[in-house]
């Protein structure tokens, strides 16, 4: 069990076994304002698995994002089809610390034009 490495976009806490389904289901989140998935864009800040658990803490761009909802709504869908069936998931919004577009990768930084 790796308990506190970090991925390229985000801290991940949990069995090594997880981290790529984890971190598909999440990019498999499309934030429709940008285009892009939530983890490129830099809005996951942290996954922790500790089975039968799965908790994402992450953040929107700005607190008047008219998409919150949806973009929660999916992650968390994502991740329940991801994982076993009787494994709980909680997806946290924070806004502290804010979002910044230097928590983006470098691929959609370019997609930007940033």
């Amino acid at each position: 069990m790796n308990t506190a490495a970090t991925d390229e976009r985000f801290a991940y806490e949990g069995p090594d076994d997880w981290r790529a389904p984890v971190t598909a289901a999440l990019k498999a989140v499309v934030d429709p304002e940008v285009a892009m998935d939530v983890v490129e864009i830099g809005l996951v800040y942290a996954v922790r698995v500790a089975p039968p658990e799965v908790r994402v803490t992450m953040t929107m761009t700005s607190a008047a994002c008219p998409v919150t909802d949806v973009v929660l709504g999916e992650a968390q869908a994502e991740l329940e089809a991801t994982v076993p069936p009787d494994w709980r998931v909680q997806v946290d919004l924070v806004w502290e610390p804010a979002w910044t577009p230097q928590r983006m990768s470098a691929r959609a930084r370019a997609f930007m034009g940033w």
